[in-house]
């Protein structure tokens, strides 16, 4: 909105410093002090709401060192992290912009399931939260929004341009923005990958959007459900979504910019610049929840939180076209999703074949593997931050191995 009126009074009144507002680094960095100075004031605030309104973790007694003292923490922290994202966005984004409003409307819907899921445990007294088939009836129908939107939305293309026949040529570039299922392939230079590819030549290509729109499903889907079994101990989720969202970050100015995008063989991406803005907010979102989640946790951000905060990565990652990095920069969400994943099949596969079940892990998810061998949380938390940190740093170079 900010963008709006300070535009409006540079055109009109030529007010002195408003046209500073049309640069993406000066909102993004407003978007980012906006955000943490939302969590310093406001955050206190939410979590003494919660705490009279009697929002406390009910614990499970899972063996756990330590596990118990965090009985009656406040939970459904995670509107902290959706004020200070949702706020800011507003506030300092181009609200007209496609990726903008797909942001926004992935962060509320998925905010809105995981506040369902916090509001029948808490309120409900029921354990379960929110059953299996309707938490992920909401992933797939993200996931149908995102995969329509990107795939028939006019304003979503890529940039295409002709090759010039000398470096030195003075000439104009030659550009064609189009519509394309292309995404970037890490590791591969001048090379990227289309979706209709997966036809098999058996369909036309018409049919394409069908097999993108299954792959943001699932990306979508896995992903959210990732950050949500990663929010098991003090501090994690929030910061390897901060790690995560600063490579976000990276990625959109990268891909939206004519000069970086070029000299990095990265296709450039029209109007994508202003998920700069969303990324820096998420980042200090997630930095000022930080303040109050990391160990001794003083507020739990619940499913309100993590399915949030898994939903929006996958739609950005989507967006800026960048899913093939998903296993490097979300590779602590992945782990920890594969651990459950291992763990419940080959339990069952065990007891089946052998009428008793067995584990690979002491308990999982992984982080529950490395607390039962002794480590403590606080150890654990910092070690998969160093851990995605690396990842992140990895995919970046995948960059400019291309």
């Amino acid at each position: 909105m900010l963008y709006y009126l300070f535009h409006f009074l540079d055109e009109r009144y030529n007010f002195p410093g408003a046209g500073v507002f049309q640069y993406i680094s000066f909102r993004a960095l407003g978007a980012v002090i906006t955000s943490l100075l939302i969590a310093a004031v406001f955050g206190r605030r939410i979590i003494d709401g919660l705490r009279t309104l009697q929002i406390g973790e009910s614990i499970r007694d899972l063996g756990l060192e330590g596990q118990m003292q965090k009985r009656g923490t406040p939970t459904m922290g995670g509107f902290i992290i959706l004020a200070s994202l949702l706020i800011p966005a507003l506030l300092f984004a181009k609200l007209s912009n496609v990726y903008i409003v797909l942001a926004l409307v992935s962060t509320v819907w998925t905010g809105l399931i995981g506040f369902l899921d916090d509001y029948i445990k808490v309120f409900k007294k029921n354990k379960e939260g929110l059953h299996g088939k309707f938490k992920v009836v909401g992933q797939v129908g993200l996931g149908l929004i995102v995969g329509l939107t990107l795939y028939f939305n006019e304003y979503v293309k890529i940039r295409k341009y002709a090759p010039r026949r000398l470096a030195t040529s003075d000439v104009p570039d030659v550009y064609v923005d189009i519509k394309s299922t292309l995404t970037t392939v890490p590791f591969v230079k001048n090379i990227d990958f289309d979706y209709s590819s997966l036809l098999f030549g058996l369909l036309p290509d018409s049919y394409t959007w069908i097999v993108y729109v299954l792959v943001c499903i699932f990306v979508v889907t896995f992903i959210s459900n990732g950050a949500n079994i990663t929010d098991g101990i003090d501090g994690l989720a929030a910061g390897t979504s901060v790690v995560i969202g600063i490579t976000l970050a990276i990625l959109a100015w990268l891909s939206s910019n004519k000069i970086a995008s070029q000299y990095l063989t990265i296709m450039y991406i029209p109007n994508s610049g202003e998920l700069v803005i969303f990324c820096a907010a998420f980042v200090g979102a997630c930095v000022g929840f930080l303040w109050y989640n990391s160990y001794p946790a003083q507020v739990f951000m619940g499913d309100t939180g993590s399915l949030m905060l898994g939903g929006v990565i996958a739609v950005l990652f989507l967006a800026i076209r960048k899913e093939f990095m998903i296993p490097l920069v979300c590779g602590i969400f992945l782990a920890e999703n594969l651990s459950v994943i291992i763990q419940v099949g080959y339990f069952k596969y065990t007891k089946r074949k052998y009428g008793e079940g067995r584990r690979v892990f002491l308990m999982s998810p992984l982080h529950h593997h490395f607390q039962k061998k002794g480590y403590h949380e606080a150890k654990i938390v910092t070690r998969m931050w160093i851990v995605g940190i690396i990842l992140a740093v990895l995919a970046l170079a995948t960059l400019k191995l291309r």
